[in-house]
């Protein structure tokens, strides 16, 4: 991975807002997904939402968003255009009627296997710039850091 350098050899010291950097290139990153995305007419977050429907049969609207790390309100304002496309429906569960699931329709499958494509080519942009070297190191350390970042008790989207 990347690591800068003082002159001494020394690894350099860590400056400024450590949120604004995260934030500034998770912008400019998610900017080069909705580039290439919009030839399929999507945006990363609406693929992301596709790709986490896919071979399920229903999702609870609690774990969805769980697993998407964003709470319920934003996973509702996510789904809206999906919904209004077609692409998902959400149905109360069989189960329990205060239990609401989501489902991914056929023509939301047929959308997410035509953006495959286009999301492959950000990938492989992405991924090109950052260099197999770095890229390996940042997957490391993402997956190293999101589990020690908890929501905070009642917003993590628990309740139905």
């Amino acid at each position: 991975m990347i690591q800068s350098k003082s002159s001494n050899d020394k690894p350099a010291k860590a400056s400024g807002c450590t949120c604004f950097k995260l934030r500034r290139l998770t912008r400019r990153v998610t900017a080069v997904y909705d580039r290439i995305l919009s030839a399929a007419d999507m945006r990363v977050t609406q693929y992301s939402l596709l790709s986490n429907l896919r071979g399920t049969q229903g999702v609870p609207m609690s774990r969805l968003a769980q697993t998407l790390d964003m709470d319920r309100t934003t996973l509702t304002r996510n789904l809206k255009p999906l919904l209004e496309a077609g692409w998902v429906n959400v149905k109360p569960s069989s189960d329990d009627a205060r239990m609401r699931l989501v489902y991914l329709t056929g023509a939301g499958a047929e959308q997410w296997q035509k953006a495959r494509l286009y999301w492959r080519q950000a990938q492989d942009e992405v991924n090109a710039t950052i260099g197999a070297e770095n890229l390996a190191g940042l997957h490391q350390m993402l997956d190293a850091y999101v589990p020690l970042f908890r929501p905070a008790p009642g917003t993590d989207g628990d309740s139905e």
